[in-house]
């Protein structure tokens, strides 16, 4: 599993933006479509707008990307808490997608669980019989350890069934709508991008304790393709050194 550290994190998003140019080209020499989720959050914004500047934009054919969501918090698009929000406002306004190939979770005008069904319907028309679901799926890791909306301690994280589920978060007094472990799984790679010492605890865990997803569910991500680590240097801290 290659973890990647970088001192600051300017240059660890220079790194995931260079990785992610790299593996885009790579895999469209071989196939017509590069499939990826976006993950929410505060730390995807960085990366956003830098694939979006000057610098990336013209190394990306943006028009064979298909572009999904991780999860997101059930409340209308124009709320500034929606992960699709920010991703259009950061990136997708910036760049030629099509607008076909951009799938939102949607979260009006419908129940958590419909819209769970309608997302996983969606899903299971491009990765059915597929050796790989996502090409890649890009996740942050919260200080408590959770990813996506697998949160310590809920049941969404022993999911086997569904791809794409809903569930009520009470300390955030809201419902979610979340990919699961077993579609993420079968990605072809899985990113995970950390930062800040905030994250440092959570991280040694993850990495180096022992298994024990109900605390850490970020354990629970070991995808049938690769795994990488993007880390800046606060978030890596307390790691044991490599020799």
């Amino acid at each position: 599993m290659p973890l990647h550290v970088e001192p600051s994190v300017d240059a660890l998003m220079h790194t995931v933006a260079n990785w992610m140019v790299e593996l885009i080209a790579d895999t469209l020499k071989k196939q017509s479509r590069f499939t990826i989720a976006l993950s929410g959050g505060n730390t995807p914004k960085s990366l956003h707008l830098l694939l979006a500047s000057p610098t990336y934009r013209n190394k990306i054919e943006w028009d064979k990307l298909h572009f999904f969501w991780g999860d997101e918090r059930f409340v209308p698009f124009n709320d500034e808490r929606n992960n699709a929000k920010m991703a259009f406002d950061t990136l997708l306004n910036s760049v030629p997608v099509k607008k076909e190939q951009i799938h939102i979770m949607q979260t009006e005008n419908i129940t958590p669980e419909a819209s769970a069904e309608a997302y996983e319907a969606i899903l299971h028309k491009y990765f059915n019989n597929q050796p790989f679901s996502f090409d890649l799926v890009l996740l942050g890791m919260g200080d408590d350890g959770h990813t996506l909306s697998l949160f310590p301690g809920t049941n969404v994280i022993h999911e086997t069934q569904k791809w794409v589920t809903s569930l009520w978060l009470a300390a955030q007094d809201m419902y979610r709508v979340t990919l699961t472990a077993p579609i993420v799984n079968q990605s072809a790679h899985v990113a995970f991008i950390t930062t800040g010492s905030n994250k440092a605890h959570a991280l040694k865990a993850v990495l180096e304790g022992p298994s024990n997803v109900d605390q850490y569910p970020s354990q629970i991500i070991q995808p049938k393709g690769s795994l990488h680590w993007f880390a800046d240097a606060a978030a890596t801290a307390l790691l044991t050194p490599s020799v």
